[in-house]
């Protein structure tokens, strides 16, 4: 086994199997290496999620990095004033139901205890996706599938393409200046469109709050269903059990009672005789 098969082994035997990994090494005389597994930290339930989805969804994971670098440049080509709104949605469209495909797969992964991941753990995997969709450290994190912790996408993080013109000898500070009559259109209005751009994303990230928000209301009223039904079926095993129990007293009081029945008889007709 090598470093690599450890982030897709089950998580509960990532630290045996590193330390006796580790202690392969240092009987081989490999110190330098030894250290290095044995420094190895054990994943996350929602890194080692995210790993097991880069090792067995590698079809989903390649549409999520496409749909993140689509996004990224619908965002950047609204930003230069050569995109519009309808491309930029779609991206978003595109990039959310990605994530939502992958979070999907996630929700039936079992945890070390046999368990389903919980909606907490399920929303840190989707948080670590979108982070690896639209960033490059990110992505290069998750891509080989040894991530140890999840990730979190702070802010756009798409501001990659180049700044608006400001004019020559214009500071940082510097406002943007109106672009003379006959100049390149659509300069004044960059900020503008970062400004409403910006927007859209906050609103798109709302709505997929209010979404998480409502998949985990569901989860909840799901999971209390499932946990009634539970409790009414181990009820009724039990009333199952008390009833087959009485039915099989019945039937042995039932088979003595023929039995006296047909002594009793039999008696009957020796003394009438």
């Amino acid at each position: 086994m090598d470093t690599d098969e450890l982030y897709g082994l089950p998580l509960e035997r990532f630290v045996p199997e590193r330390n006796a990994l580790a202690r392969g090494l240092r009987n081989r005389g490999e110190r330098d290496e030894a250290a290095e597994v044995a420094a190895l930290r054990k994943p996350s339930v929602a890194g080692w999620a995210v790993n097991q989805l880069v090792r067995t969804q590698r079809r989903e994971i390649g549409e999520l990095f496409e749909a993140g670098d689509a996004l990224r440049e619908a965002h950047n080509a609204v930003l230069a004033g050569s995109g519009d709104g309808a491309s930029l949605r779609e991206a978003v469209e595109r990039e959310r139901a990605a994530v939502e495909t992958l979070t999907s797969a996630a929700r039936g992964l079992l945890s070390s205890d046999g368990h389903e991941l919980s909606p907490t753990i399920v929303d840190r995997v989707s948080d670590t996706l979108n982070a690896a969709a639209l960033d490059d450290d990110a992505r290069r994190q998750v891509k080989d599938g040894r991530l140890e912790r999840e990730l979190r996408h702070v802010g756009l993080g798409m501001a990659a393409g180049p700044a608006p013109d400001r004019g020559s000898g214009a500071g940082a500070g510097a406002p943007t200046r109106r672009a003379p009559r006959g100049g390149p259109p659509g300069v004044a209005d960059v900020p503008k469109k970062r400004t409403a751009n910006e927007r859209a994303f906050r609103e798109q990230a709302q709505a997929r709050e209010r979404e998480r928000a409502q998949q985990r209301a569901l989860e909840r009223e799901a999971r209390r269903r499932v946990e009634r039904a539970e409790r009414g079926a181990e009820l009724a095993l039990e009333r199952r059990d008390r009833a087959a129990q009485a039915l099989e007293a019945a039937e042995a009081e039932l088979t003595d009672a023929d039995a006296e029945l047909r002594e009793a008889k039999a008696r009957l007709s020796e003394l009438s005789q």
